[in-house]
């Protein structure tokens, strides 16, 4: 960890906000600005960066230093995920916290990432052991902070209310907060539709007096394209300008912007 100069949790209060998709798109958002990066994925009994990716039936190798990650082809991304050493899609992680909490330690300690810029790391939902486990391995690199996904609906609101407070008192900086889902892209006509609530997770940004990166509506050409494992290709989307421009400031040392 010592040659990874920023580290970046994605955390979300519950399940089903898109936060992998988040993770995937921050990871190549940073890749545009000629960064290279490394994608972790802790989501043990959910990880679905290997799907989104397109790197389903690939495997990870031991090297003389730890496991060697998987590198995404035509690009400086590199990614590691549990999904690489389950057997199938419908292979269960069934463990206890002991055994989860170790082997996230071996996954943040005994990966080769070599020199990167920026490592985003996929967390599962809520605030268990296994975020517990994964701040506790990065806290002598010091991690630079989270990025926090919520939907706008009260219930994800509420839920991330408590994201948030664990941030506080894990000395966690909280680096921005997503409003994930936000209104619906007509893909004919480009417009944007609340069929659900919008400005939720604005509202609680400021509020909190958090960043706020900005509203990504729901979108069926990025929703495909994860399906398909073409997330690489998507980062150009328009719904997913906000998280491009914050990975443009971010990287420049101009985030948060000033009002």
């Amino acid at each position: 960890m010592e040659r990874v100069k920023h580290k970046i949790l994605v955390l979300s209060g519950k399940g089903g906000v898109g936060k992998s998709t988040v993770a995937a798109q921050l990871a190549f958002s940073f890749l545009k600005q000629n960064k290279k990066v490394g994608l972790l994925d802790i989501d043990l009994c959910g990880p679905s960066i290997p799907k989104i990716l397109g790197l389903e039936g690939q495997q990870i190798h031991q090297g003389s230093g730890g496991w060697v990650p998987v590198l995404v082809e035509n690009t400086n991304l590199v990614v590691m995920s549990i999904g690489f050493l389950l057997t199938g899609d419908d292979s269960a992680v069934i463990w206890r916290g002991p055994r989860k909490n170790a082997f996230i330690q071996k996954m943040v300690n005994e990966v080769m990432w070599g020199e990167l810029d920026y490592l985003i790391i996929d967390t599962p939902p809520g605030t268990s052991d296994e975020h517990l486990s994964v701040i506790e391995s990065l806290r002598s690199s010091k991690p630079d902070g989270a990025v926090v996904v919520t939907t706008p609906q009260a219930v994800s609101l509420n839920d991330v209310r408590k994201e948030i407070s664990f941030c506080h008192k894990m000395e966690l900086p909280i680096l921005g907060l997503v409003e994930n889902m936000s209104g619906f892209r007509c893909p004919e006509c480009d417009e944007c539709t609340n069929i659900f609530s919008t400005g939720g997770g604005e509202s609680l940004a400021n509020q909190l007096k958090i960043p706020f990166i900005g509203r990504l509506p729901i979108d069926p050409a990025v929703a495909l394209g994860c399906e398909e494992g073409r997330s690489s290709t998507l980062s150009d989307e328009k719904s997913l300008a906000p998280l491009l421009l914050f990975c443009q400031l971010y990287s420049s040392n101009e985030w948060p912007p000033k009002n």
